[in-house]
């Protein structure tokens, strides 16, 4: 369950302004605020079910979103090489560093 709150969290945070009105907000609330459906339901005066809907809408919409746009992704990937390239100007100046160093470069530079 974690590891795809994590995910919606992800999700959420580049595709938020995509979801409509209801959607953003009860997926927020949701998963960012953890509240149950049924403090989510009391608070916006719906049945618990209908909060469940939209949520369910929402985690849908975000996960079609990432699948054309692949921004996440990308994030994730750019994200994996800037932590090698940390890793290795920390370890040493080797020159066979300084090659993958420049192979990591050149891979985050064709990203974009």
């Amino acid at each position: 369950m974690l590891e795809k709150t994590n995910q919606m969290n992800l999700l959420f945070d580049f595709y938020a302004p995509l979801l409509k009105g209801k959607q953003r907000e009860y997926l927020e609330l949701y998963y960012l605020d953890d509240l149950s459906l049924s403090e989510i339901a009391e608070m916006h005066e719906v049945s618990r079910q209908a909060v469940y809907d939209h949520i369910k809408r929402a985690e849908k919409q975000l996960f079609e979103y990432e699948e054309k746009l692949e921004l996440a992704t990308m994030y994730e990937r750019r994200q994996s090489l800037t932590n090698k390239m940390i890793g290795l100007v920390e370890a040493t100046g080797e020159s066979e560093s300084r090659e993958t160093l420049l192979s990591l470069l050149r891979q985050l530079s064709d990203m974009d």
